[in-house]
């Protein structure tokens, strides 16, 4: 059983893609480790510290359960943009109408999805997403009702046009470094970049519009270290 998706409204839904077998940020034994690695006419954004993260998701009996944890005190700061009602989640489209994101409650493979951050620079909602054991994010463009699932969380561009995703772990990931340009119509993967060495956790950021840098840590030896890349550069992949 999959998950549905629909709207409230003029705008059309689209179903959430199925994402890679991807698991949020990083992958760690304890759930909070877990969750470390892993708007017009709303109020303003805020999102998630690592430390609000490790609070909220300290006592949480598994990655859906702190998906809604997150949600719960997100919604505080963000009202107005969603709202619970059992296992649907609406989220508010723009100028009206809403998109509504439903849970499957199945002991084989639950499905789940929570309120995660508002990325008002581009009128967008990011949910946490949870499949079995799978975890990714979803991103909701409000003013297209346009949907696409995202690996890991994402960093914007300075100039809004693009995002970056960095999504690396021994299981369960797409091991790259992955390039999306942001458009009316929606977003799409335009570059992509793999590393020739292993590694355990990454987090993208952007230096300036046309540079990305990764902070990242090596499987090999746990080292902490950092690559910057141009778009512009060399080694860049077509999207899979």
């Amino acid at each position: 059983m999959s998950a549905r998706v629909a709207t409230d409204g003029p705008s059309r839904g689209r179903a959430a893609p199925r994402g890679e077998a991807a698991q949020g940020r990083c992958r760690g034994i304890p759930l909070a480790a877990i969750v470390l690695a892993a708007l017009c006419s709303v109020a303003a954004a805020a999102p998630p510290t690592r430390e609000e993260l490790s609070q909220w998701c300290g006592e949480a009996e598994d990655m859906a359960h702190c998906g809604r944890l997150i949600e719960q005190q997100q919604m505080k700061r963000l009202p107005g943009l969603a709202r619970r009602e059992g296992v649907d989640l609406r989220i508010a489209l723009f100028p009206s109408g809403s998109a509504t994101f439903t849970d499957v409650e199945n002991p084989l493979q639950p499905l789940s999805y929570s309120l995660f951050d508002a990325i008002n620079a581009i009128n967008a909602v990011l949910l946490f997403k949870t499949d079995g054991e799978k975890t990714t994010f979803v991103l909701l463009q409000r003013a297209g009702n346009r949907v696409v699932e995202l690996p890991s969380e994402p960093a914007l561009s300075p100039d809004r046009q693009r995002l970056a995703t960095a999504d690396f772990c021994a299981t369960r990931c797409v091991n790259e470094l992955a390039v999306w340009r942001v458009t009316r119509e929606g977003v799409v993967k335009e570059l992509a970049w793999r590393s020739s060495e292993d590694w355990s956790d990454a987090t993208p950021r952007w230096k300036d519009a046309e540079t990305v840098v990764v902070d990242y840590v090596t499987a090999a030896d746990g080292t902490p270290r950092t690559l910057e890349r141009k778009l512009s550069q060399g080694g860049w992949l077509p999207p899979r």
